[in-house]
């Protein structure tokens, strides 16, 4: 999965190939539906019914690609683990720049709320990280236009998105460099990456 991020490829794709044991250009978008939704949903915590209600398969057949995942990234599943225990052990988690999510009910006798504790612990530093990481690219961003008393202004945040109001005169500049600054705030084991659009809108500019 690291090799993947690395070099670039489409990692829900590189994702399904590892899974159902396929060459890249193989993959069919099933495959790829598929090993994004667990992909993205074991963040969450989905569970086999949950995967088979959103692909719209049989339990079983959810439960299969699940296995398969945790098969072929045996990592993953050890993080979950791992993860769980230090959240009962410490009663938090933390972000990779050591912010801190506290959860009181990681060890409830109440199952609904110790599951809905456990799923949070995982899903914590992974969110906690990516929000952590778009703040830091907002002062990276800020702090250049300030110093380079630029006329463009950053007006607003969405996810991970910056979204700025850029003269044309300032447009190549900040085209080129916005996503070396968003990228350039932390060097982890993957690659940050930042793309630019440009339009009269926000949904233009995508």
């Amino acid at each position: 999965m690291l090799k993947a991020f690395a070099s670039g490829e489409d990692i829900h794709r590189a994702t399904a190939a590892e899974v159902f044991g396929v060459g890249l250009a193989d993959v069919s978008s099933e495959q790829r539906r598929a090993s994004k939704a667990i992909n993205f949903g074991l963040i969450y915590g989905m569970s086999a019914f949950g995967l088979a209600a959103q692909l719209g398969i049989e339990r079983t057949a959810a439960q299969q690609y699940i296995d398969r995942y945790f098969m072929r990234y045996p990592g993953v599943a050890e993080y979950m683990q791992t993860t769980r225990e230090r959240a009962r052990e410490q009663g938090y988690v933390e972000t990779v720049f050591g912010r801190r999510l506290y959860l009181p009910e990681i060890r409830a006798s109440n199952p609904a709320r110790r599951a809905g504790a456990e799923r949070a612990a995982i899903n914590a530093p992974m969110q906690g990280t990516a929000a952590d990481l778009i703040k830091l690219a907002m002062i990276a961003v800020q702090g250049w236009l300030d110093e380079s008393q630029l006329a463009s202004r950053m007006i607003m945040q969405v996810h991970d998105e910056l979204v700025l109001e850029v003269p044309q005169a300032e447009l190549a500049l900040v085209k080129k460099k916005l996503p070396q600054l968003m990228a350039g705030v932390a060097a982890l084991r993957v690659p940050l990456l930042a793309e630019v659009g440009a339009g009269e809108s926000w949904e233009a500019a995508h």
